[in-house]
């Protein structure tokens, strides 16, 4: 009932997603006959289908690149999660996972069901990326190679001031911002957006995921590692679990609305970043409605 109910709430997306899906159908045939495509392509839909989803508003070269920047970034992620991995073993493969990609026979086995399958078959992404320009090539290590690192460095580092939130949210998503921008300018379709826009449209989504996804992460079981900054969260409780019980309602009412605000610091830029774009295929690919946070703009709007 979950996308049917939001597609009632939301009347006007149905002839969009109408469209969206049309498209779907159209750029499904023009996947590459090889292989290692078609388990991308499919990894892709495993994943995260609501991305594959939206993915298909780009021409096929650019498509592809995205696709691939994708699947590595899920990989990469899929070792940071992955709370089963000692940490002297996780923090080398987090950074060398950018030199990893070039290696046609790497993998590793970790993470679970669709994401364990992703990591045991990683050279199929891998002989992916190797067809890919070199344009891409570079935009997808660069990236690959700065999250890793931050990600290695934030697995013995606790949140805890508004910086270390920001600095946090720019490794996980300000980076992908950064990432598919330069994706955008090597297919020649986009000029080369200003670095501090690109970060300032990741940190804007990633912070509102980060906001969403508050009683899902601090109930799973193994616990998720939680992002909220302790120096926002301590003015209201002792503990960040706090938050979740009733008598506390009123405090974490005033609590959400200082993390609100603080995501909202990223709007206007957000709002800067769309406006720029010149291929309409970019900018309905970014602005699509979406049932997946990640990525997606129009979601995050709608959100706040």
């Amino acid at each position: 009932m979950g996308t049917l109910g939001a597609i009632l709430k939301h009347p006007a997306d149905i002839y969009p997603l109408l469209k969206l899906r049309m498209a779907a159908k159209h750029a499904e045939k023009q996947i590459p006959p090889e292989p290692h495509w078609a388990f991308c392509y499919s990894m892709l839909h495993r994943v995260s289908r609501s991305f594959a989803l939206v993915i298909q508003q780009l021409g096929t070269e650019l498509r592809n690149a995205v696709c691939i920047f994708y699947l590595v970034l899920r990989a990469l992620d899929t070792v940071e999660d992955d709370t089963s991995i000692p940490t002297d073993v996780k923090v080398p493969i987090l950074l060398a996972f950018h030199r990893h990609i070039y290696d046609r026979d790497w993998h590793f086995s970790c993470g679970t069901k669709d994401y364990k399958v992703l990591m045991d078959q990683f050279h199929n992404v891998s002989t992916a990326f190797l067809e890919l320009g070199e344009g891409y090539q570079e935009a997808i290590e660069d990236i690959t190679k700065k999250m890793g690192a931050g990600m290695a460095k934030f697995i013995l580092k606790e949140v805890e001031s508004i910086d270390d939130y920001d600095e946090y949210c720019h490794y996980v998503a300000g980076l992908v911002g950064l990432g598919l921008s330069k994706l955008f300018h090597a297919s020649g379709l986009e000029d080369l957006a200003p670095d501090s826009l690109s970060n300032s449209m990741g940190l804007f989504l990633q912070k509102t995921n980060i906001i969403r996804d508050y009683l899902e992460d601090i109930n799973e079981i193994p616990k998720s590692r939680m992002f909220w900054p302790r120096e926002i969260w301590s003015k209201y409780v002792n503990k960040l679990e706090d938050l979740k019980y009733e008598e506390n309602s009123v405090k974490a009412v005033q609590c959400l609305n200082d993390m609100v605000t603080n995501a909202l610091i990223h709007m206007d830029d957000t709002l800067k970043y769309l406006s720029e774009l010149r291929d309409p295929a970019i900018f309905r690919f970014l602005c699509y409605p979406s049932d997946h946070g990640n990525w997606n703009p129009s979601n995050v709007l709608q959100q706040c």
